[in-house]
């Protein structure tokens, strides 16, 4: 097997898996191309009697380069994944890792409590712990006449 110099400009060969993973990942609008573009990171989204915790998958970028905003009920995560060719002897075949900014909203309900909300990265997670407001939570149980 050979291998070819990559090129985000080269036409591929189109399988149906490929193609609607094309479609998904905006590939086929920005050329292929990874780098100077945004991406989308993954978010998993639970929720306990509590709390509400949203992780994200962002691996490869600094944690101070990740920006957390929440304003009127709204949280905001942004960031960047910066693309660092290193050319010293290197000639990338393939690069399939997403690269530039990204941002993600989610409207939140009333029932949180903003002032102790919190965040921790680690091994390429962030996960934002959004605790319930207690006082705002109104559970009744109504009785069948």
């Amino acid at each position: 097997m050979s291998l070819i110099k990559y090129n985000p400009r080269t036409l591929r060969t189109f399988t149906t898996n490929s193609l609607f993973d094309d479609l998904f990942n905006d590939r086929l609008f920005n050329g292929g191309a990874t780098e100077g573009k945004s991406f989308t990171p993954q978010v998993d989204i639970s929720e306990s009697d509590k709390s509400f915790e949203l992780s994200f998958a962002i691996p490869g970028i600094k944690k101070e380069e990740i920006h957390i905003d929440l304003n009127e009920g709204q949280l905001v995560v942004s960031g960047e994944r910066k693309f660092e060719e290193k050319k010293e002897g290197k000639n990338f075949h393939a690069v399939e890792t997403r690269y530039g900014s990204f941002s993600r909203s989610f409207q939140l309900p009333d029932n949180i409590n903003a002032d102790k909300v919190e965040a921790k990265y680690e091994d390429g997670l962030l996960n934002v712990i959004i605790p319930k407001d207690e006082k705002k939570i109104q559970k009744k149980t109504i009785a069948i006449k």
